[in-house]
């Protein structure tokens, strides 16, 4: 149970990264910090619940997707999350794409990076393995 909170805790703090330097680097891409957290929450929820639907639909239907299952999940993320939100406006169809790489790549980044950094007393406290002397 703790670890699905932890590993909860980091996807969502990951989303909010992504979607936070998409806003930066992207003219076209706008980020309400009025309703920040509901955007979150919502890009966040649909590619938990699209990934697996979107991966099930490749294997079936388009096989050339399934190795970038992530990038469409996380490009259905942002159309569901602008539909639903008024916290994130996306105008244009470059920036669309970009906007789906930047989220993807900085959310990976700091899916990678953040548990490093959040749970760094949790890792230091593990004891660490020792190697067996040969004799």
């Amino acid at each position: 149970m703790v670890r699905l909170i932890a590993q909860t805790v980091v996807e969502l703090i990951a989303n909010a990264i992504g979607l936070i330097v998409a806003a930066l680097l992207l003219p076209g891409f706008t980020l309400s910090v009025a309703s920040f957290f509901i955007a979150v929450a919502i890009f966040s929820a649909a590619r938990v619940i699209l990934a697996p639907l979107v991966f099930k639909l490749s294997l079936k239907y388009a096989r050339a997707l399934t190795g970038g299952i992530a990038l469409v999940s996380t490009f259905v993320g942002l159309l569901v999350t602008t539909w639903l939100s008024t916290g994130i406006a996306i105008t244009g169809a470059s920036t669309w794409v970009i906007a789906t790489l930047v989220v993807w790549v900085f959310g990976v980044v700091a899916m990678l990076l953040l548990p490093l950094v959040v749970f760094k007393k949790t890792l230091a406290a593990r004891p660490t393995p020792t190697m067996p002397t040969i004799r």
